[in-house]
């Protein structure tokens, strides 16, 4: 199942502001997980996400991610347009030895 971002926002905030009410984190998550509809395992990521995303975990933001998904597509586009030029030079060259020829 898929959660919008506003489901996913709200589950966190709800763990961040009840987390002192519970003897752990975990114990948090496992609370609110069902309230929301997803299993603790996906809050938990969420979570760790958010904790990534503030700089309050070490790791690649969803921002980072997100660009480097983007420069990967940019790169295999480029590639691709480049293949199609080094194609193109090759056939006009030997069209001009071909033409050079007769």
């Amino acid at each position: 199942m898929k959660f919008s971002p506003k489901v996913r926002e709200r589950a966190v905030r709800m763990v961040l502001e009840h987390r002192g009410e519970y003897p752990s984190l975990w114990a948090a998550i496992e609370s609110i997980a069902p309230k929301i509809g997803c299993v603790p395992q996906t809050l938990n990521e969420w979570v760790k996400r958010h904790e990534v995303d503030t700089g309050k975990r070490d790791g690649v933001t969803t921002a980072d991610k997100e660009r480097v998904k983007e420069l990967e597509r940019e790169v295999k586009e480029l590639r691709r347009a480049n293949e199609i030029l080094k194609l193109a030079s090759a056939f006009f060259a030997q069209a001009e030895l071909d033409r050079r020829l007769k």
